[in-house]
């Protein structure tokens, strides 16, 4: 069984355990059932989202999402079980888990990419479709998809460094995704980019339970906080 911190950052990986599939499919609309079935048989993990503002102590909120249809459409089935019903849980893949499951397009700048987050020993993973290609073996990427980061950094000189190298490797590669601060609050890191360029602006920022603007100098403060902590 996992513990609640390893359940709550959104974008990290559930596999669940007999009870929690039972109970997964238990709750599951009806037109849901032969999606959580068939993640069941093949043992995929479900991806921990954003808790529903009705969710226990003791519950997590996960989430599948189906490869997209002949209209692009990605049917998502949201599931709701115990922590008891959670067998592992782990971080979003690292780049270098994805990488053989890439369109050839991308994979010398993806392997560039690994090589200088290793260097500069930063956090950077994947989640999203291109995730999801690798977890399952099915076809979830298409010609407009975007490779979604999600960058966790230590202290300000990390968070420097990391959208120094995602505004680099976005001239070559369709990235896009979030930066995640130590209170698993998340901000696009685009958005971050943009709002960087003029002093005391706001950003959209995705938490546990909903989402909410906040000044850039309070996420900031994050990551000062934890670098005297340490």
């Amino acid at each position: 069984m996992s513990s609640r911190s390893e359940l709550s950052t959104r974008h990290g990986l559930a596999w669940l355990n007999e009870a929690g599939w039972r109970e997964a499919m238990a709750r599951a609309a009806d037109d849901h059932r032969f999606a959580v079935q068939r993640w069941r048989q093949h043992d995929w993990p479900a991806v921990i989202r954003r808790r529903d503002a009705d969710c226990e102590a003791g519950e997590t909120c996960l989430g599948i999402a189906l490869p997209p249809d002949q209209d692009g459409v990605k049917l998502r089935v949201p599931l709701r079980v115990g922590l008891q019903g959670v067998r592992e849980a782990r971080a979003p893949l690292a780049i270098a888990e994805i990488i053989g499951h890439a369109g050839s397009q991308w994979r010398d700048d993806l392997c560039a990419l690994r090589d200088e987050i290793s260097a500069q020993g930063l956090d950077i993973r994947v989640y999203g479709s291109l995730a999801l290609q690798a977890l399952t073996g099915l076809c979830y990427l298409r010609p407009a998809s975007d490779i979604d980061l999600l960058f966790s950094p230590s202290d300000r000189g990390q968070l420097e460094q990391g959208m120094s190298l995602l505004q680099q490797y976005a001239a070559r590669l369709p990235l896009d995704g979030e930066i995640s601060f130590p209170s698993g609050h998340a901000v696009s890191w685009k958005e971050w980019a943009d709002a960087c360029r003029t002093p005391g602006n706001r950003v959209l920022v995705k938490h546990d339970s909903g989402v909410a603007l906040q000044r850039r100098e309070a996420l900031l403060a994050e990551l000062e906080e934890r670098t005297c902590a340490a």
